[in-house]
């Protein structure tokens, strides 16, 4: 037992007096925390960078990852516009000071970037080697499904310890309960359709809302039942029944001389279901409004902030673990790691009592 700290002879002098357990399964326990501690101290510089589109609450991760590190003694890196930046060697340190009052501010202190060079084994090779370079011993990425995708990959060629947060307003990644920016994004929409709320009821119009949310419907659902809409058209919702005609019959034609429709931004949004109508009903008025890039910006609600402040610390704890290639999230209010390849590849479930929900409110 020589060379083991005093921890592990303890422990292993305590089962030994009791004698119930075979020596075995004493020496693959003590192998595998000795490995974990091992791993742990090789860490004393990381890495951390957002990528993607951005999200509220971004800064507020970048904050908390920052000073939980330097907390732990370890060293941070700041990697500027995302894989873009870790590619052509736009990395600094980062201090308490670096992150001082940024919980609040929108965005992304680091900048963030789509990159094409990082989808090639020449672009991948050129970020480790900057890794190297700095001394950067494992990575935090912060940003939606395509950046985990490329982290995973990333982790796979190298051998890198990579840690992702789940940072995009979509809520559209697995195993987790809520995204960084997600909370935010939904306050925003809602503000936006209570003022829609008003023209539209004042010159008696259908308004078509587009929302953000690439695939998924979150933003789409769970607005329309704050917003109190009449309907949300979404990709979850994918029956063979005409979600248009079945919002037209049920409501809007029987009783109601103004109507908000949210609609996600698939296949055509908005635009798509307002020249239907124009179209097939002719006898209403007809709006358009396609929110866009202001659902990204604002100060993070405090929802937000505690999050990515609960995630950033919780990411350089599941380094300490020697936990890699794992997305760290929220279920049911407790810390999960979810492995890359089912936070990213499984498709995140949303509740269809949700749907029932507005169908009943809305008439």
């Amino acid at each position: 037992m020589q060379g083991f700290p005093g921890v592990f002879v303890l422990r292993f002098r305590g089962y030994a007096r009791e004698k119930q357990f075979l020596k075995k399964k004493i020496i693959i326990y003590i192998c595998a925390v000795f490995n974990i501690k091992d791993m742990a101290k090789k860490i004393s510089t990381i890495g951390v960078l957002t990528s993607g589109g951005d999200a509220p609450g971004m800064n507020a991760a970048i904050r908390a990852v920052t000073r939980a590190s330097i907390f732990n003694g370890w060293k941070v890196m700041g990697i500027y516009r995302g894989y873009e930046g870790l590619i052509n060697d736009e990395i600094e340190e980062l201090t308490t000071q670096s992150v001082s009052s940024t919980i609040q501010r929108g965005g992304t202190i680091l900048k963030t970037a789509r990159s094409k060079d990082f989808m090639t084994p020449e672009g991948r090779q050129k970020a480790y080697d900057n890794m190297q370079k700095h001394g950067i011993d494992a990575l935090i990425v912060i940003g939606g499904n395509g950046s985990l995708a490329g982290a995973q990959v990333f982790a796979q060629e190298f051998d890198v310890p990579c840690i992702g947060l789940p940072g995009t307003i979509d809520n559209d990644l697995y195993g987790t309960d809520s995204t960084i920016g997600y909370d935010t994004a939904l306050n925003t929409i809602v503000d936006c359709v209570d003022k829609i709320r008003d023209t539209a009821t004042s010159h008696n119009r259908i308004f078509f809302i587009e929302v953000m949310g690439r695939d998924a419907g979150f933003l789409a659902q769970n607005s329309a039942i704050a917003a109190g809409a009449e309907a949300a058209i979404i990709p979850e919702d994918s029956t063979d029944i005409d979600q248009l005609e079945q919002f037209i019959s049920r409501g809007f034609r029987k009783s109601k001389n103004s109507s908000i429709v949210i609609v996600a931004e698939k296949d055509g949004g908005a635009m798509h279901y307002a020249e239907r109508v124009r179209k097939e009903y002719p006898q209403y008025d007809v709006r358009v409004s396609i929110l866009g890039h202001l659902q990204r910006g604002g100060s993070p609600s405090a929802f937000d902030r505690i999050l990515a402040s609960r995630l950033g610390a919780a990411s350089i704890e599941a380094l300490k673990e020697g936990q890699r290639n794992v997305m760290v999230g929220v279920a049911n209010d407790e810390i999960v790691y979810v492995p890359f390849s089912r936070a990213i590849k499984k498709n995140k479930p949303i509740d269809k009592e949700l749907i029932n929900v507005l169908n009943v409110l809305s008439i």
